[in-house]
């Protein structure tokens, strides 16, 4: 079930990007995000009902140590989309993966097989050729 769920987290994503390009033509990009945000924060609280009360304190720092890193993300994302090429910025962006899984090794102690070095690899190039 989760490769479904990954697989509409992309479509989605790539909704965004698309979305977001057209909806960012003409105004300040970080007003563009504040206006974004906001319907994402009445989606995800309409989801949760009174789940609060089970969060302990360490998930919810670093739950909002992530919400801190996705704001910057989204700020930086937006102003990127407003002057670069779709296909670019989201490449670009995208190379994330690569940051993930050294830092899913270094903080996580998750493993960097062969078959993800390789994919790792191959993401490098396709980003290096995308982007320049």
């Amino acid at each position: 079930m989760w490769a479904v769920y990954a697989g509409l987290s992309a479509l989605f994503a790539s909704l965004t990007a698309i979305l977001g390009k057209i909806g960012v033509q003409g105004i300040n990009s970080n007003l563009a995000t504040a206006i974004r945000t906001i319907f994402v924060l009445v989606m995800a609280w309409g989801m949760v009902q009174a789940g609060m009360k089970d969060i302990g304190g360490r998930s919810l720092v670093f739950l909002m140590l992530s919400g801190l890193a996705t704001g910057a993300s989204w700020l930086c994302y937006y102003k990127a989309l407003q002057v670069g090429q779709v296909a670019k910025v989201v490449t670009i962006d995208k190379f994330s993966l690569i940051l993930t899984f050294l830092l899913a090794a270094l903080f996580l102690g998750e493993k960097l097989t062969l078959k993800t070095l390789l994919g790792g690899v191959l993401i490098t190039a396709g980003t290096l050729v995308v982007a320049l």
